[in-house]
């Protein structure tokens, strides 16, 4: 019996497969390359040879601001994957995990963001990511959608790693200081997609549907950027000596992103035992692995 891990080269599908494994299960992974969802055949082809007791979906178009020019690639990725992989999973009664995100939210909150909140995404990736979520819960019932925020690891490209390198570029940098957030680690991330998939596979009793997960704590990007920098000092020299709280509006981006979108996670930790970790104490334990892995 295999999970299969959607999107294995991304920063969290790499993680799900390093991870040490409890479940007592092997987990299997599939890139693009193997199987890209925006495709139907490929899904059912993958589906259909693998025949997974677990799909989980790691995979997606992330590139926000890119998604306002390229619309029918974000959608293809984070509307019609979840929706094929949902429809090939009923198919052969089989379970899913998809990963969403806090951008289907508009951000006009001050407290917390509860699952029941309706979503109202004010950008095209998160358009693109709502979509998927109402694609694949209509598609299939024993479904888990897991929300996250200001995600990032040791694979591919992230706020933490851009910092990083700018810090060892600049003297000065500008960084948005009005939208909120909850920074989240790829690892701890793993660790409760695991979990879940723990109790999922050895049948235990699942409440299925929208949950919750990240960092504890919030913070702005401006925050964020200082807690990098403080941190990686210990350990390489940085160029950068002043960082610059700015606002939303002196950064113009080609997407809007939430001002507010901080995310309340007691729901997964009554249902599934699964506690948030502060996000500065995660920090400091991954900031030696990312500049490792430079």
């Amino acid at each position: 019996m295999t999970i299969l891990v959607i999107g294995k080269n991304g920063q969290l599908g790499s993680q799900l497969l390093a991870r040490p494994n409890h479940t007592g299960f092997e987990i299997a992974g599939v890139g693009r390359q193997e199987c890209d969802i925006g495709k139907i055949g490929s899904v059912r082809r993958v589906i259909g040879e693998i025949r997974p007791c677990l799909v989980i979906n790691a995979a997606a178009y992330t590139n926000v601001d890119g998604a306002e020019l390229d619309r029918d690639s974000a959608f293809e990725a984070n509307r019609d994957g979840p929706g094929n992989l949902a429809s090939e999973c009923r198919k052969f009664e089989i379970p899913m995990i998809h990963i969403s995100t806090d951008y289907v939210f508009d951000g006009c909150k001050s407290e917390p963001y509860l699952e029941t909140d309706p979503v109202n995404p004010v950008s095209v990736y998160g358009e693109s990511k709502a979509g998927g979520e109402k694609a694949a819960a209509e598609a299939l019932d024993r479904l888990i959608i897991v929300r996250t925020s200001w995600f990032y690891g040791c694979n591919g490209p992230n706020f933490v790693k851009t910092i990083l390198r700018l810090a060892a570029e600049r003297d000065e940098l500008k960084i948005v200081d009005d939208q909120y957030g909850c920074p989240t680690t790829a690892v701890d991330m793993a660790d409760a997609v695991l979990e879940i998939s723990r109790r999922i596979v050895n049948g235990g009793p699942v409440p299925w549907g929208i949950y919750h997960y990240s960092g504890q704590g919030e913070t702005t990007w401006r925050r964020f950027a200082d807690a990098i920098v403080k941190c990686a000092k210990q350990y390489i020299p940085l160029q950068v000596k002043t960082i610059h709280p700015i606002t939303t509006a002196e950064y113009p981006t080609p997407a809007r992103r939430p001002a507010y979108s901080v995310l309340n996670c007691h729901r997964i930790e009554r249902e599934f035992g699964i506690e948030t970790k502060v996000w500065k104490d995660r920090l400091t334990s991954m900031i030696p692995h990312m500049i490792e892995s430079e």
